[in-house]
């Protein structure tokens, strides 16, 4: 690969096509580490830190029979 002379590079042909976000860091020898990551928001982060909720998350989504059924107002479950 070679840099423009605005030092950027095309990685087009390299890496998967759903990684879309990198963390890069520089190895001491220069290499530069590409690392896919994901974007979250504050919120999203601190209830993913949330080890109890995430583990009631997955046991809901595991056990089909937790579903709950709602209505909309106004509306019978028939309609």
């Amino acid at each position: 690969m070679e840099l423009d002379d605005q030092r950027r590079v095309s990685l087009g042909r390299i890496g998967r096509q759903e990684h879309t976000r990198y963390l890069v860091t520089e190895e001491p020898d220069g290499t530069l580490v590409f690392t896919p990551a994901v974007v979250l928001s504050e919120l999203e982060a601190k209830l993913l830190a949330n080890d109890e909720l995430v583990a009631s998350i997955m046991a809901n989504r595991a056990d089909p029979s937790r579903l709950v059924t709602r209505t909309r107002r106004g509306r019978t479950a028939d309609a």
